[in-house]
């Protein structure tokens, strides 16, 4: 299997990491502070805070409810709500029980 060099980056995990430089081949790897798992929507930066993830798991179903409200002519539950269950709230609840807030805040955005 062939890398793509310019698609390859290093992200140092731990406190007492040295951070040493790696190379493939010829050319250095640059090294991130932040990286997005490339099979799902996870976000993962070296100190596995999870305040970015949140915020961008908050961010879609946020604009998801935005166009329900702004589309549907009508404000009833009985219109929104099947809407919300069907769109937004899976997308809230993805993976939601693995996080382990860190953070009131997050938490909050969420809610």
């Amino acid at each position: 299997m062939n890398f793509i060099k310019a698609k390859c980056k290093v992200l140092h995990l731990g406190h007492e990491n040295p951070q040493y430089q790696y190379r493939l081949r010829d050319e250095w790897i640059e090294s991130s502070p932040v990286e997005k798992d490339l099979m799902s929507t996870i976000v993962v930066d070296k100190k596995f805070d999870i305040s970015q993830q949140c915020a961008l798991a908050a961010q879609k179903p946020s604009c998801i409810l935005h166009c329900i409200k702004r589309i549907m002519g009508s404000r009833l539950r009985e219109v929104i709500l099947p809407l919300y269950s069907a769109l937004v709230r899976p997308l809230l609840e993805y993976c939601i029980k693995l996080w382990g807030f860190q953070h009131r805040k997050d938490m909050d955005l969420l809610e």
